[in-house]
């Protein structure tokens, strides 16, 4: 069996772009900002943006945040967590880095083998006296068993926090990923669906701990004279909030597309027997922000990193999105729920996971060449099968 080697992207190809509206637009708002005086400490922008986002989330309790880190750190300090908190070693360094800076300890779960993300059954038994709550992660979008995870914050008398960074768009039967849990924070950084450059959210159920959050990310100042509570600095911006609502209406005609070139890498992919597509659980509108793909290792297949080393030298830019866990960081490898023996699910997909390039600027004829070529790369190194 033969395959013609594909031909090399003369520009690089990357894994993500961001989502700019026409800059005429932009400075249209600028424009008006001037006009206004008013940079920051809640403008009109940031008041349009964040009833703009409580419609979208069908939820009015919503913060606007300068970023996604802080907003889930200001999470634990609303919430009053402390103690330990069980989290996933499959993410961004920031979710238990969040943890830390509130002097909290991460317990690490393991996995669910499909959706990626945390593990109800792996959650419950590392449950003691001193876990305050249940810190999940909506992987790539695709959202945590949300009603596993309640009925053992609800056994167990424990908070739910949502890292919902991938997830904006995301539904489950309808339902926006928003409204489960007692907080979820969502990412606005440049790589993401939505953004405003930088930024981000948290959406919450109680309008008294929204109360509580609007103070904190405030320095805790109640007015000119009054300052309730040793708070941080966490307000967006008016241009960061103008940036968001020019994107915002940008973001359905993207996600379209997104779905469109899901469809297509799925349909091309499918019958290359060493790459699996991980596919949505029932009921679910994921947010199409990435499209990861799990690469067989060794002799049943190219192998992740070797297929990551192939596309790049055809000018096309994947990720190892997650890898390393956060677990094996050298600032939480000495915990003791860090060691492999309690992760192997997540061990597993580390070592598969790759990114591929998504997002709405792709042409049909670039992915089905980057199809091609992971066609190519996985036929090749198949034992027996010349290139």
């Amino acid at each position: 069996m033969t395959r013609r080697e594909p031909r090399r992207f003369d520009s690089p190809i990357y894994v993500t772009r961001p989502l700019l509206p026409p800059v005429d637009a932009f400075m249209g708002q600028v424009a008006e900002i001037w006009e206004s005086q008013w940079l920051t400490n809640g403008g009109a922008k940031h008041a349009a943006l964040e009833k703009l986002l409580g419609t979208f989330f069908a939820n009015p309790n919503v913060s606007l945040f300068n970023n996604g880190t802080i907003a889930l750190v200001t999470a634990c300090q609303a919430l009053r967590l402390s103690g330990e908190v069980i989290t996933t070693p499959f993410t961004f360094s920031a979710t238990p880095h969040v943890l830390c800076w509130n002097n909290i300890v991460p317990v690490f779960a393991d996995i669910d083998p499909q959706t990626m993300t945390l593990d109800p059954a792996s959650v419950e038994p590392l449950i003691t006296g001193r876990t305050t709550a249940i810190l999940g992660v909506h992987v790539y979008g695709y959202p945590c068993d949300v009603e596993a995870i309640q009925s053992i914050a609800n056994r167990h008398g424990l908070k739910v926090v949502y890292d919902a960074a991938h997830a904006f768009g995301t539904r489950i039967d309808g339902q926006s990923i928003a409204n489960f849990g007692d907080a979820s924070m969502f990412s606005f950084h440049a790589t993401k669906l939505f953004h405003t450059a930088e930024g981000g959210a948290l959406v919450v159920r109680d309008a008294l701990i929204k109360e509580r959050i609007d103070l904190l990310k405030n320095f805790g100042i109640q007015d000119e004279v009054t300052v309730l509570l040793p708070g941080i600095n966490g307000k967006m911006n008016e241009l960061q909030a103008a940036l968001g609502l020019l994107t915002f209406e940008m973001v359905g005609r993207e996600r379209a597309r997104r779905r469109e070139i899901d469809a297509l890498y799925r349909a091309n992919l499918k019958d290359i027997p060493s790459i699996m597509v991980p596919s949505l659980p029932p009921g679910v509108d994921g947010s199409y922000q990435y499209f990861p793909i799990r690469v067989a290792p060794g002799e049943a297949g190219v192998g992740r990193d070797k297929l990551f080393d192939g596309l790049r030298r055809y000018n096309v830019y994947t990720r190892k999105y997650f890898y390393p866990l956060c677990s094996d960081y050298a600032c939480y490898r000495m915990l003791p729920t860090a060691h492999p023996s309690y992760l192997p699910v997540a061990h597993t997909i580390a070592s598969e996971i790759l990114c591929l390039p998504f997002y709405g600027g792709l042409t049909n004829d670039e992915v089905l060449r980057i199809c091609d070529m992971i066609n190519f790369f996985c036929h090749r190194r198949r034992p027996g099968v010349a290139a």
